[in-house]
């Protein structure tokens, strides 16, 4: 069966290229657009419909994307200004139940657009050894490289954007059985 956490697959580490970082980039410069078009005109019943039993819903996905890539902004402008730094590790699980999460989707999709212009100016303008750059990440107890975080983020925003519309098929299909 199908492993609906994944819906593009789990992440997979590729070697960093000139191409593949250009294709990363891509992938970060236009999440924001693909995001609001996956959740435009949505109602109350789509935006509470969990992508899986037990997943988050559309409203806390869209809201999580914001919440996870203001963190990697954040990390890569510390990699960038200190040597290794250790970053904070945040719940997830429990930033999806904050209070600002009840503010309508949009309020995070434009944040995400001004925050990912921020972060494609700073990503163009970083050469091959500020890739190399990295920060530690103590509840994971692992180092990252800016090159190998830039890949994760641009599976992460594909990611969740598939999830949003396997709930939305989700919703589309029921409708379709109850005629």
């Amino acid at each position: 069966t199908e492993d609906l956490r994944y819906p593009i697959g789990s992440y997979v580490p590729q070697p960093f290229s000139h191409k593949q970082k250009e294709a990363w980039l891509f992938d970060i410069k236009f999440l924001p657009g693909e995001l609001e078009i996956a959740v435009q005109n949505l109602d109350t019943h789509q935006l509470e419909t969990p992508y899986r039993d037990g997943g988050w819903t559309v409203h806390q996905l869209v809201h999580h994307i914001a919440d996870s890539h203001m963190n990697a902004f954040i990390r890569y402008k510390l990699a960038l200004t200190e040597n290794n730094p250790t970053i904070k590790p945040y719940d997830e699980n429990l930033w999806s139940e904050t209070a600002d999460i009840q503010l309508p989707i949009k309020t995070s999709v434009k944040l995400l657009k001004a925050l990912h212009t921020k972060w494609v100016a700073l990503l163009e303008n970083m050469d091959k050894n500020d890739f190399k750059r990295s920060y530690y990440h103590p509840g994971y107890n692992t180092t990252s490289s800016l090159q190998q975080a830039l890949a994760v983020y641009a599976w992460h925003g594909k990611h969740h954007v598939a999830q949003i519309e396997v709930a939305l098929k989700k919703v589309m299909w029921s409708k379709m059985v109850l005629f």
